[in-house]
């Protein structure tokens, strides 16, 4: 029964990029129709060579094939970031998700764990407090509760899948240090957590599958220092690794010196509690299958 319902899943990814063909691959697997969005019309095609129904979508308006699409969809997900103006996709749908999407069951919303802002170090859940220092963030928060309220409107069921920072094949410590752009920043007691591309794709099917609702952090299970995940990964290339920079008077882009103003340790139990077991929890062992397995390039 339960193959069977898998076949009956049509699901649309909006942004199908990076975490979003994992996603994809991950709904394909179960013998789920998958369908993607990218912003031009090469890479829309790149997504239909990869089995996944490619469509155009700028952030302007939905074409007559991608309208006749979502009639069908029972699974949204929505992984294109909000801009200066919000989410796109958001607003085309207000109001009238009902109507666009009659048979969808679920909403699967990406977001960040910068939601939670600066806590110091320590651990936060999914019940802390959202306190976002980055206007990017803000928006987010923004744009999670914009979705929920449009999914309780149509009666659909929404997740909000909370992610900290992406890594995987072709994006990731090894790829940084052969490019020789790793960079060893040092900066007191700061940690991150991380999340393995495939992770993001088992979760989002996860959660999808069940239909289940609410927010989820999508996140492994040690936070760490940035710099020991440079060393570890120098180690098994057998590499040296780079030079040591003090966070303070390192040269960095505003962008870069803006992520370490986020310090804190960010709880997966919510969704391990749920059922959910990460392929890969930890960095180490990440790393070490990245290396060994020789995917590391992508």
């Amino acid at each position: 029964m339960e193959a069977r319902w898998s076949k009956l899943m049509r699901v649309m990814i909006f942004g199908c990029g990076y975490s979003g063909q994992a996603i994809a691959n991950s709904y394909q697997a179960t013998g789920a129709t998958v369908c993607g969005t990218a912003r031009s019309a090469e890479k829309a095609s790149q997504l239909t060579h990869a089995g996944i129904n490619g469509f155009i979508f700028d952030g302007t308006e939905f074409s007559p094939e991608l309208l006749a699409q979502l009639k069908e969809i029972t699974h949204l997900i929505q992984s294109i970031p909000p801009g200066k103006d919000g989410d796109p996709l958001l607003k085309l749908i207000t109001g009238r998700l009902s109507a666009l999407c009659p048979k969808l069951e679920w909403i699967g919303y990406l977001s960040t764990v910068g939601v939670y802002g600066d806590h110091g170090g320590r651990w936060v859940t999914e019940e802390t407090p959202g306190s976002p220092i980055l206007g990017r963030s803000i928006n987010r928060i923004d744009t999670e509760e914009g979705w929920t309220h449009e999914a309780e409107q149509a009666d659909v069921t929404v997740a909000v899948l909370r992610l900290s920072g992406i890594y995987g094949p072709g994006r990731n410590a090894f790829v940084n240090l052969a490019r020789g752009t790793a960079r060893r920043i040092i900066k007191k007691n700061q940690v991150f957590n991380r999340i393995r591309v495939e992770d993001i794709g088992e979760a989002a099917l996860f959660l999808g599958h069940g239909r289940m609702r609410g927010i989820f952090n999508v996140t492994d299970d040690e936070p760490a220092p940035p710099q020991d995940v440079i060393l570890e990964a120098a180690r098994l290339m057998g590499v040296e690794p780079p030079p040591e920079h003090d966070f303070e008077t390192a040269e960095m882009t505003p962008m870069a010196r803006s992520f370490y103003g986020a310090n804190m340790r960010v709880s997966n139990a919510k969704i391990k509690d749920a059922g959910f077991r990460f392929h890969f929890p930890n960095y180490h062992m990440s790393l070490e299958q990245l290396w060994r397995d020789g995917i590391w390039r992508g």
